[in-house]
């Protein structure tokens, strides 16, 4: 950025400009340019100190009116080199906190900046992007040139000195460790705007790994930051993006998840906008989204069943010559499922973030395991009971009437209509099941009182049902003389409950389940495509040739450099 002055008493006008200390001096006269430029700018930088190069030039030859109509590149050059702009931009109190917190969950996180690249390499270190003792390797790829092709230099730095408690937690915890498996792939990878471009050029056969392990990727323009933004999404990575100005919105527009830090132009481009200007938000946005996708699995497995269970009655009413009567498929579409149905999706998010994660897709094997364990169990159960009420002694069984109406007022539809009910309100209850997703089921004040209400009545239809809700809901009283008989439904309405509980909790959730099913499957890779390239880079104990200058032919050039 440049003006062009004149000063009162002057006959000449001067240009003032300023920008990025390597920008700029390209555009300065060599001689102007202190021999220790390089040191200096480094120091400050490896500080974490914000740093903008001043110039100037006086234009002795240009008139106001020259001025008006002057392109920038005719006055942006052979200027004088004036000095430099150190300006400290301190982290705001929430981030490191926050950025320790996602590191727990075991969520990486990634900084895209168009500072500086070891400002941004501070800084990432400062908030516990990088590990204090992790080993941090540049990437400087340069274009191909007339007599060579573009390469890449691997460039490590030096690990700055820190206190041994705080070295010892965030190497342990950091997450670019995990994402390569081991303590020998304890390192990350840095990459300004200018590298990134060859990189996307000529070496796309290295980006998965580059941005594996890439923490802080600087010098970025903004369709770079959305390029990244895809590149990690083709990883299999579910990627979410913050960020506060007009060069942040084609990355917030391309994350899975954009949240806005600012109601300006960024607002426009993010699903979320955050009135509060820091990424306290972001554990928030999580929290909440994993709770919205297992509501929203939980209450489409709910409806599932909920058909499921009508059609199991149904057959078997058809098998005797009956059907559930009209006020009792009301009863249970509109008293039961319909309220469940409605208030289950309100239990709030659970208040701590988590590492594991939530499934992703209703047909995975654990899922489509628990499903028809489900359906198994409640199938057992009526026919069960349906097969129990026939040997009574007291049972009579219906005759089918001629012209094949049904007849509703049978024993066989009060005691399916009875246990129907029961598990209706069973699969709600665990199909609600809380941490580490969601609260728990009675903080959802609503859902819980209407469950054990609607358990209350369907306990007072099972013992002592009212002459009047017999008659509406066309029901055979079965006195009290048969008490056993109703203590062994009970039972077995209850064995359904713990059974389901079982099989929605400790079965299909647990970390054997989902070893043995990788067994029965032959699974011997995982899905996603970054945990396949971080097998791979295991695998190779030499990448980055860390030293060595790696050619576009994917050849390592004659070359060598020395690592600094």
């Amino acid at each position: 950025m440049s003006v062009i002055t004149r000063t009162l008493g002057k006959d000449f006008m001067e240009l003032y400009a300023k920008g990025a200390p390597e920008k700029i001096t390209s555009l300065c006269l060599p001689q102007t340019i202190p021999s220790d430029f390089a040191e200096v700018l480094k120091g400050y930088t490896m500080q974490g100190f914000r740093v903008i190069a001043l110039a100037h030039k006086p234009l002795h030859d240009l008139s106001w009116i020259q001025a008006q109509r002057v392109t920038r590149d005719q006055v942006e050059v052979d200027m004088t080199f004036t000095g430099l702009l150190i300006m400290q931009n301190s982290l705001k109190p929430e981030t490191t906190p926050i950025i320790k917190l996602l590191n727990e969950a075991n969520i990486r996180t990634v900084m895209v900046t168009g500072d500086n690249i070891l400002t941004a390499v501070s800084v990432a270190r400062e908030c516990s992007i990088i590990g204090r003792r992790q080993r941090v390797i540049q990437v400087q790829a340069s274009p191909p040139a007339a007599n060579r092709p573009a390469q890449i230099e691997w460039v490590s730095h030096e690990v700055p000195h820190v206190e041994s408690e705080t070295t010892d937690h965030e190497f342990h915890d950091n997450p670019y460790q995990d994402a390569g498996g081991d303590a020998a792939q304890d390192f990350c990878l840095t990459v300004d705007g200018k590298s990134f471009a060859v990189l996307m050029d000529h070496f796309s056969s290295l980006m998965p790994r580059i941005c594996l392990k890439g923490a802080v990727f600087a010098r970025m323009g903004p369709e770079q930051k959305a390029q990244l933004v895809e590149q990690l999404q083709a990883l299999g990575y579910g990627v979410g993006m913050c960020g506060d100005g007009a060069n942040d919105c084609s990355a917030l527009k391309a994350a899975h998840a954009g949240i806005s830090l600012s109601e300006a132009e960024a607002s426009v481009a993010s699903p979320f906008t955050s009135k509060i200007p820091n990424i306290s938000c972001v554990p928030t946005v999580i929290r909440e989204g994993r709770a919205a996708l297992t509501t929203s699995f939980g209450c489409f497995k709910y409806m599932g069943l909920y058909s499921l269970i009508q059609f199991v009655s149904v057959i078997l009413l058809y098998w005797a010559g009956s059907n559930l009567g009209d006020t009792q498929f009301l009863y249970i579409d509109l008293l039961i499922t319909t309220t469940v149905a409605i208030l289950m999706g309100h239990t709030h998010a659970y208040h701590k973030l988590v590492a594991q994660r939530p499934r992703g897709g209703l047909l995975s094997f654990s899922s489509m395991f628990a499903l028809f364990a489900q359906i198994i169990l409640m199938t057992a159960v009526q026919v069960a009971t349906y097969l129990y009420l026939q040997k009574q002694y007291w049972f009579v069984k219906n005759v089918p009437k001629p012209g094949g109406d049904f007849d509703t007022v049978t024993y066989e539809t009060t005691v399916v209509f009875i246990v129907s009910s029961f598990q209706y309100i069973t699969l709600a209850v665990n199909y609600s099941t809380g941490p580490p997703y969601r609260k728990r089921i009675w903080t959802n004040k609503p859902f819980f009182i209407s469950a054990i209400l609607l358990t209350l009545l369907s306990l007072l239809l099972l013992f002592y049902p009212p002459t009047f809700l017999e008659n509406f809901l066309t029901m055979v009283h079965i006195g009290i003389e048969h008490y056993g008989f109703k203590i062994i439904l009970l039972l077995a309405v209850t064995t359904h409950f713990l059974g389901s509980f079982i099989i929605e909790v400790f079965v299909s959730e647990t970390e054997t389940f989902q070893t043995l099913s990788r067994y029965v499957r032959r699974k011997r890779l995982p899905n996603n495509k970054y945990k396949r390239v971080a097998i791979d880079m295991r695998k190779d104990p030499t990448w980055p040739p860390i030293g060595d200058v790696t050619c576009a032919e994917n050849v390592t050039c004659r070359e060598t450099r020395v690592a600094s």
